[in-house]
């Protein structure tokens, strides 16, 4: 008949040291692992956001070099400027980047600039057209469109460091603002 030993007392010893040592390596990692994957999904979504903006200012800034410029010399935001910021706030809303918004924008500007705002939405939308950007890119110079597009993110990441480091905080939100230049067809 086989015998079964009994470990020593120092063997049972050591691995139980062994079983809280790693529990407390656990307990130490997983706050950082959490903040890491909450780092990534933040700026991942951030990211995600500064490309849907930069798509909405490229689509913008290809219809604003098509239209006429007959109106510029009006004293104030030219009217052919209206379906650039239909394109653009379209293109936001398309994506996700706004919800629950309407278009009516508060206008200012004259000329070559106009600054659009829209109010509506959870945050400010800020449109700015500019129809005489000068593009050194060629020579001779062209006149061009540059369409700008600024409109705030909110970390989501604020939360988590306030809850592994109370009373720690930096900046919750952030202007992402992207800009896309054409030539003036018109």
């Amino acid at each position: 008949m086989p015998r079964f030993r009994i470990p020593h007392r120092r063997t049972v010893s050591r691995l139980r040291d062994v079983q809280g040592a790693a529990l407390l390596e656990f307990a130490i990692s997983l706050p950082l692992l959490v903040v890491f994957v909450v780092g990534i999904y933040d700026f991942s979504g951030a990211f995600n956001q500064k490309q849907k903006i930069e798509q909405a200012a490229q689509e913008g800034a290809i219809i604003a070099g098509a239209q006429p410029m007959s109106d510029i010399a009006s004293p104030t935001a030219p009217d052919s400027l209206l379906p650039v910021v239909s394109a653009v706030f379209n293109s936001l809303v398309g994506s996700g980047v706004l919800q629950g918004c309407t278009l009516p924008a508060a206008a200012s500007g004259t000329g070559l600039a106009s600054t659009y705002k829209i109010s509506g939405c959870p945050d400010q939308l800020v449109i700015t057209i500019n129809r005489g950007t000068v593009v050194n890119s060629v020579s001779p110079a062209v006149v061009g469109t540059n369409v700008q597009v600024t409109y705030p993110y909110h970390w989501r990441f604020n939360s988590v460091i306030q809850l592994l480091i109370p009373g720690a905080s930096y900046a919750a939100t952030t202007q992402v603002t992207e800009s896309a230049t054409v030539h003036n067809q018109m």
